[in-house]
């Protein structure tokens, strides 16, 4: 059965783009964030107007929220949000940040399964059981698992 997935994921990924090709690979379809169909090359927070910012700079409430309202950020969210109602199931690849876990989280409430890829060791999260797909140990048994 061919998919439409949205992976979720960080843009310091080592992992995303291989995943992105491999799933497409197998005839799924992929909503790539980094090279949405929307245009662009995807949205990173150096983008929003904050002069100096670096990623993983702290930055104030007020910064911050002055950051969300910049054009740049809502046309991202946009994109982002437009790929996550376009598919049918998602996943989340480990290692990833908030983002990440929020957009999941969202495509779960939405009813769309979304399989956790865990490739290296890392942490664990009780809550990952909401998401409602298979914890995979790496991206051969994500495609595994995509391919019913």
């Amino acid at each position: 059965m061919k998919r439409k997935v949205y992976i979720a994921s960080s843009w310091r990924n080592e992992y995303y783009s291989e995943t992105v090709r491999l799933v497409r690979d197998l005839g799924h379809e992929v909503w790539d964030w980094r090279n949405p169909p929307t245009g662009g090359n995807g949205f990173g927070w150096h983008q929003a107007g904050l002069v100096g910012y670096k990623h993983g700079d702290r930055v104030s409430a007020v910064d911050w929220s002055d950051m969300l309202n910049h054009p740049v950020a809502q046309a991202g969210y946009a994109s982002d949000l437009a790929g996550m109602n376009w598919c049918d199931v998602g996943v989340l690849l480990h290692p990833c940040g908030r983002s990440a876990h929020l957009e999941a989280g969202w495509l779960a409430g939405r009813g769309k399964k979304v399989h956790l890829v865990v490739p290296e060791s890392t942490e664990p999260d009780l809550m990952v059981l909401a998401l409602g797909g298979t914890l995979c140990t790496g991206i051969t048994e994500l495609l595994h698992v995509l391919s019913f």
